[in-house]
């Protein structure tokens, strides 16, 4: 998505001696936007030590995270097919929130910026939630799918930002990068 404004990426992947599922593991009591402004924010640190580890120039670094909330209940990503699917069947006929927090690093200051999106699901037939559980579409994605799949024949509105929902809400991204110092 950063390709379509000019802006050129290289990867801070974690290493193989690196926990990073550690850093999005859920505290007790914590709200939804507290939740994912932490966990972007330890992704940015993260990614400074691995910019200062490589051989790479200095540059500015872009983190985000996404979470899906129903009321002060977080939904992650699936730890199994039980779970799509309780996850799904939650979701099914309600309104809930996609929360984005993405950070941005230019020498020493950091920046973050929230985007909040509310998506109505439709009333989700069993055999809908089974079939798309069977699919492996919901792995790996906080509250189990993904709007730019097939999920998306159920979604009846969004009150917010579609590229937020996806992981990487664009107009806060582009104020954040020109920020940075960044021509977008």
């Amino acid at each position: 998505m950063l390709a379509q404004f000019g802006v050129r990426v290289e990867l801070l992947l974690p290493r193989a001696d690196e926990d990073a599922e550690a850093l999005e593991a859920e505290r007790a009591g914590e709200l939804p936007a507290a939740y994912v402004e932490r966990v972007t924010r330890a992704k940015l640190h993260a990614a400074r030590a691995r910019l200062r580890r490589s051989d790479l120039p200095d540059a500015p670094i872009l983190c985000a995270d996404t979470t899906v909330a129903l009321g002060r209940r977080i939904l992650g990503k699936p730890r199994d097919a039980d779970d799509a699917i309780a996850t799904l069947t939650a979701l099914s006929g309600r309104t809930h929130r996609v929360i984005t927090a993405l950070a941005v690093a230019s020498g020493r200051r950091e920046q973050i910026a929230v985007s909040c999106s509310h998506v109505h699901v439709a009333a989700l037939p069993a055999a809908a939630i089974a079939a798309y559980v069977a699919g492996g579409d919901p792995f790996g994605k906080a509250g189990a799918y993904a709007i730019q799949s097939s999920f998306a024949a159920w979604i009846e509105r969004i009150d917010g930002s579609y590229s937020g929902i996806m992981g990487l809400p664009l107009f806060e991204t582009t104020q954040l990068l020109r920020w940075a110092g960044l021509a977008v």
